[in-house]
């Protein structure tokens, strides 16, 4: 097992201790701490331009003012709904400054995901981009405790509250200090498995952040860096706005949505050394011819599982390897393939890396609470006793559903996922607890099945899930993303083939559908459930008989 150095201990035992004060002060903490000249964040739009962390706690406490004429006040819940923005940047700091609670609302979302979070937040206001003000209409206001305020930044208010209006006061209001438990954001949970819940993050859980920063991530203060993750999310908001903040560093922010050719333009004109994205964008830049130039020291993935086929590609394309991080929004991050110095381990194939410094993974046994023998799959915890880094109590107003996330009378934290640890600490993600697949007494991870065939080179991208089958229980299907010279040719013997060849010959798709894209969360997650609900759909549709398996007897 991995022993982490004495430096890192006590780094750690040094971040924690900032966040255990009696009372904390998000302002002083993300702002006034820091130099008022050092720039805090480089924006790129049409051009590009800094913003100095002096510029943000003016712009903050005017907005700040302006929020507190409207009611907004400690423990307030105000939702924003807002691109990645100088206004955005303000409007998180101003609600910070009142002691409120962000709740950070993704802009792709259509009118009834929003009108969810907003009643489940009982948000008292919400700050929208003018091109988002369209989509809070009498029937998505409706059903919260109160009206809550619209404000809107840029754009015609369409009677709402302009934005700008609040920036005119020049007297901003002292700044709120609470205790470390006090909540500063509601996020609400991707909503793969169901409903989306919502979690409150306390100021203490700071530290965790922090802690992330320096050793997963390994940011420095030479490094140029940028997270490309959409702060909608919780691994955008956590580390593309926050973890630099702490850090008093400057961070890149891009503004608009994602398109791969502008982000390799990103990364070669701001000479970017220390990037960090979703697998699905590291897929999407595999497409782009490769450019020469790139100043990368390091590249970091979390979200999903990175496939090893990225880093058959990252190292000559992007001139580093990309190391895979997991996480969750309930926890923050807990396991990486760190990039700090001390903390390096080495890649292992397949593997998400060894414990942060601050949480104590176990794997525990499927049907007990007792530790599975090494090397086997179970339900991978978090042993809360040796975790000065958890943080995470319950969902919000959920009783049912915060009591599934702790076994063992609440010695464990359960993160719901599959996985196996080897003797040396490194653990390999195996699946959802939702997306095993039990197939004719094998435990198959969908996850494993589609990195072979993502190493094929006719795929893009796979999917790969169970559909019931009367003679295994379950069997394997898969829908495929080919590349364009591939598509319209028959690859199913070969795809079949491939996997047998490279996995196990009973693992294999027995059914392929090739499609032109996947279907995606607004994070980047493939929705496995929902083709698996589509084909089983198909499947009660139809009258199938049970398929041989000539190799296995079934």
């Amino acid at each position: 097992m991995f022993q982490y150095p004495a430096e890192i201990a006590n780094r750690l035992d040094q971040i924690i201790a900032v966040f255990e004060t009696p009372t904390l002060g998000l302002t002083n903490l993300l702002l006034e701490r820091h130099g008022a000249d050092a720039a805090a964040f480089r924006l790129i739009g049409t051009g590009a331009r800094a913003l100095t962390y002096g510029q943000l706690l003016e712009h903050s406490g005017r907005f700040a003012a302006g929020l507190a004429k409207h009611g907004i006040g400690p423990g307030d819940r105000v939702a924003v709904l807002m691109g990645k923005s100088a206004d955005y940047l303000t409007a998180l700091l101003a609600i910070w400054r009142l002691g409120g609670v962000v709740v950070p609302l993704f802009t792709a979302f259509a009118s009834p995901a929003i009108a969810y979070r907003l009643r489940a937040s009982e948000a008292k206001a919400i700050i929208c981009d003018g091109t988002q003000a369209g989509k809070l209409d009498d029937e998505t206001l409706r059903g919260t405790e109160s009206a809550p305020v619209v404000i809107v930044s840029g754009g015609e208010p369409g009677g709402h509250v302009p934005f700008e209006r609040l920036l005119d006061d020049t007297a901003a209001p002292v700044p709120a200090s609470l205790p470390g438990t006090a909540p500063f954001v509601r996020i609400f949970t991707s909503g793969t498995t169901g409903q989306p819940k919502g979690v409150d993050m306390p100021l203490r859980a700071l530290a965790s952040i922090h802690a992330y920063a320096e050793f997963g991530l390994g940011i420095e203060p030479r490094d140029v860096y940028w997270c490309a993750a959409d702060p909608g999310w919780a691994y955008g908001l956590y580390y593309a706005v926050l973890a630099p903040l702490l850090l008093g560093h400057c961070a890149i922010l891009v503004e608009g949505g994602f398109d791969a050719h502008r982000t390799l333009d990103v990364l070669e004109d701001e000479k970017v050394t220390n990037y960090a994205a979703a697998p699905t964008v590291y897929r999407a830049l595999k497409a782009e011819p490769r450019r020469e130039g790139l100043a990368l020291r390091r590249a970091s993935s979390a979200g999903e599982p990175l496939t090893p086929d990225i880093n058959q590609w990252a190292p000559t394309a992007l001139g580093v390897a990309v190391h895979d991080h997991y996480g969750q929004t309930e926890t923050g991050m807990l396991v990486n393939n760190h990039q700090h110095p001390l903390l390096q381990t080495g890649l292992r194939s397949g593997s998400m890396g060894i414990a942060m410094p601050g949480w104590s993974p176990v794997v525990l046994g499927s049907d007990s609470d007792e530790p599975a023998p090494v090397g086997s799959v179970g339900r991978l915890a978090m042993r809360l006793a040796d975790s000065p880094l958890a943080w995470f109590d319950g969902y919000a107003g959920d009783v049912e559903k915060s009591r599934e996330k702790f076994s063992g009378d609440g010695e464990y934290y359960l993160t719901g996922d599959a996985a196996r640890m080897d003797a040396d600490g490194y653990i390999h993600f195996f699946a959802r607890d939702d997306d095993l697949i039990l197939m004719a007494g094998y435990r198959i991870s969908p996850l494993e099945v589609e990195a072979v065939l993502n190493a094929h080179p006719a795929v893009v991208v796979s999917a790969v899930f169970g559909v019931p089958d009367a003679l295994r229980g379950e069997r394997l299907e898969a829908c495929v993303v080919l590349s364009p010279e591939q598509v319209g040719k028959d690859m199913d013997e070969a795809l079949k083939q491939w996997v047998k060849d490279r996995y196990a010959r009973h693992a294999f798709p027995r059914v392929i559908r090739y499609v032109s894209s996947l279907p995606t969360t607004p994070s980047g997650k493939i929705r496995r459930q929902e083709l698996k609900e589509e084909r089983i759909r198909e499947i009660s549709a139809e009258i199938e008989p049970p398929v041989a398996d000539p190799e296995r007897g079934i």
